[in-house]
């Protein structure tokens, strides 16, 4: 007979119900810390059962990934400073694929993926890296069935949605390739309607709204992809005017963009009446576009060059003049590079 395994408690002297209930009130960017405490304690930061109970108990912390591209790519981790209430950086990544070109990023869950890509001496390839922010380390995830780099990618309901871009070969110029987190596995979709000219996706009231551009008179119009039976439709084509400008969807479905063509420029997509609004305007001084948008919460970050931040709260923002009341930071990094994706990851 086996002598009995008993597991070590989390904090000796008390049940691992009252620990855990100690240890998840532990700010996020002490977590690097508590993973080195014990093999247990490490277990316990990279499961589910952490991630979910942080999130129950609203313990949970948004930081957001900025990828830059100066010489090389470079990942930089922000969180919101609540003193302050701007954001702080807590981390700077060099990503294993540093020195392409053309990757896109996406997040799913507590993992960030860095996919394609291409570089002078080598050509668009089909890796992908993930990064699980719950254990702070990178692994190759599975390769996509295609090959490419400068392309349009999307994340909705835990599966990744990618297409179009440079490096495609004759066999597959309208290919849809769906990644599955479950299974770490690809499908590779073709569709005879999908037409090669998709420039941009936003993942909206659980569909992918597909903005396309028409090769002969450039103008753009928008459709809608349903995961569910893999199927498009069209869709009114006032929303394909965000085809230029960073956008974002909030926690209650809505989307925003920065129209940075005439100024700088906050607008709300309005759903009943399919029409752009403009919530007010913002200085191209505090901007410093190009921009990307990221939200957490109720705010909207507007990252700029240099990592300088202008942030509006979209339930209490007001206009003065037409601006928008807003707060603002300058560059958090001493280089003046410009934000090519920024992504969120809640643990």
């Amino acid at each position: 007979m086996e002598p009995a395994v008993f597991e070590t408690p989390l904090l000796n002297g008390l049940p691992d119900e009252i620990a855990l209930l100690c240890l998840a009130r532990v700010p996020r960017q002490c977590h690097n810390a508590l993973r080195c405490v014990s093999k247990r304690w490490k277990a316990l930061l990279c499961s589910e059962e952490w991630h979910s109970y942080r999130k129950r108990n609203s313990f949970d912390e948004s930081w957001i990934y900025v990828i830059c591209r100066g010489t090389g790519y470079k990942c930089y981790v922000l969180a919101p400073d609540p003193t302050t209430r701007t954001l702080k950086v807590i981390q700077v990544m060099e990503p294993p694929c540093s020195a392409r070109e053309g990757i896109s990023i996406e997040t799913l869950d507590k993992r960030l993926f860095l996919l394609g890509g291409c570089s002078w001496l080598k050509d668009a390839n089909d890796e992908v890296y993930c990064y699980d922010a719950s254990s702070n380390s990178w692994s190759k995830a599975a390769p996509m069935p295609t090959a490419r780099c400068y392309f349009v990618s999307a994340a909705l309901d835990d599966k990744l949605y990618v297409t179009g871009g440079l490096g495609l070969t004759d066999k597959s110029p309208n290919s849809w390739d769906i990644y599955n987190k479950g299974t770490d596995s690809w499908f590779a979709h073709k569709n005879p309607m999908l037409t090669p000219d998709i420039v941009k996706f936003v993942a909206l009231d659980n569909e992918l709204v597909t903005i396309h551009k028409a090769a002969w008179n450039r103008m753009y119009f928008a459709g809608i992809y349903n995961p569910v039976n893999q199927s498009w439709r069209g869709t009114a084509n006032e929303i394909a005017l965000c085809w230029s400008g960073p956008t974002v969807v909030m926690d209650d479905g809505t989307l925003y963009m920065l129209d940075q063509s005439l100024g700088t420029k906050l607008m709300m997509w309005l759903k009943e009446t399919k029409e752009w609004v403009m919530l007010g305007r913002l200085s191209d001084k505090l901007t410093r576009p190009p921009c990307e948008l990221v939200a957490v919460g109720r705010k909207i970050y507007i990252i700029g060059r240099g990592l300088s931040t202008v942030t509006v709260d979209v339930d209490t923002a007001a206009r003065v003049d037409g601006f928008l009341v807003s707060t603002s930071t300058g560059p958090l990094m001493e280089h003046d590079f410009p934000p090519e994706r920024c992504r969120v990851i809640t643990i």
